[in-house]
Parts: structure tokens; C-alpha cells; sequence
């Protein structure tokens, strides 16, 4: 199933919106209460693809479509480009820690957790010389990367160690980073 059709069905807001935490709650378990019927009922609708399309631009930079979305991509200029956007492994620990926020309201709400704030950072160790092909023996890409999450709320810190184990277990984006991914590229030459 595309997740356009799918899921993406509303306008795209300019800006994502405050919400008040019932809001948030509210909408949460409107989402949780629909998935979890549907696929009790359709068990296939849980295969989901996401697709990105990238055109370069620029000197190294892309311009990146996922659905109704666009955003740019670019390096510094230390690396050949322009400055203009986050670099390729900047968006990638961007996603992990973007993943980490929203499987943390997930499973908070999954375990009657109250989650008053949360903020999330992760950076990642990376030797251009695996880039560069200067020492094939060394990755080109991160060698470890570090994430940390600040919660805040009424629950005791048990509560939010529980929270902790159940997010490690269902983050998708940290599951990407932590376990081999089958990755087929493919060139087409016109």
C-alpha cells in the first residue's frame, strides 16, 4: 500500500502546529484506535512503502519530494557545497531522533504513560577517509552515533525506563540504524 494514498490524504500544513497534550492524546488514540482495527480486519494494510525522489542541485545538493513535501539537502562548504540545507548525515540523525519523539508519544499513550516534554539530540562519529576512499578499511559511514532523550512528566523513573525499553524495541528509524537493512541501488544511464 502507498502511503500517499494511504495515510496522506489531508492538506499539508505550512508548519507543524502546537496541540495541547489532551489534543495530542486525543488524536493519538483516534490513530492507534483505527490501525489497530484495521489491521485486525486486513492484516496486508500493515505493508507500507515509502518513497523519496532526489534531483541534484547546485553543487552537491538535492532537492528531495517525499508525497506532498520538499526540502533541500546540501553539504558545507568544506565538502564542495553551498551551506544552504543540512548535510546528507545530518538529516539521518534528524530522523532517528525525530522517530525517537514520536514512538516516545506512541508508547506513552500504549502504556498510560504521562509524558510532559520531551527533546531529543544524537550525533554520530564519521572518518571522511572511508568517504574519500583514502583507507578502505574504514566505513564511509557513522561508526557510532549517540542519542539522548530529556522526558519530563509525574511518572517515576521506572515508569520512564519502561518507556525507554519499549521505544528501543518499536523505533523504526533506530531499528535502521542498530540492524542490517537489505539496500538494492540500481543505475539507469540515459
Amino acid at each position: 500500500m502507498s502511503v500517499d494514498a494511504a495515510v496522506l490524504t489531508e492538506p499539508v500544513p505550512s508548519a507543524v502546529p502546537s496541540i495541547t497534550p489532551e489534543a495530542r492524546q486525543e488524536r493519538l488514540t483516534a490513530v492507534a484506535t483505527n490501525w489497530v482495527g484495521t489491521l485486525k480486519e486486513q492484516p496486508a494494510k500493515a505493508q507500507l512503502v515509502f518513497s523519496a525522489q532526489g534531483e541534484g542541485v547546485g553543487s552537491v545538493g538535492t532537492t528531495i519530494r517525499t508525497g506532498k513535501h520538499s526540502f533541500q539537502i546540501d553539504e558545507p562548504a568544506g565538502l564542495g557545497g553551498d551551506n544552504a540545507a543540512p548535510n546528507p548525515v545530518e538529516v539521518a540523525l534528524a530522523a532517528i531522533i525525530s522517530c525517537q519523539v514520536v514512538t516516545y508519544r506512541v508508547w506513552a499513550l500504549n502504556l498510560g504513560i504521562v509524558l510532559d516534554t520531551i527533546e531529543a539530540s544524537a550525533e554520530g562519529d564519521l572518518d571522511v577517509h572511508g568517504f574519500f576512499g583514502l583507507d578502505e578499511s574504514v566505513r564511509p559511514g557513522f561508526t557510532a552515533v549517540r542519542v539522548t532523550v530529556n522526558v519530563s512528566g509525574p511518572e517515576t523513573e521506572a515508569r520512564y525506563r519502561e518507556l525507554h525499553a519499549a521505544v528501543d524495541a518499536h523505533c523504526p528509524v533506530l531499528d535502521l540504524f542498530a540492524n542490517p537493512t537489505p539496500v538494492q541501488t540500481t543505475l539507469i544511464v540515459d
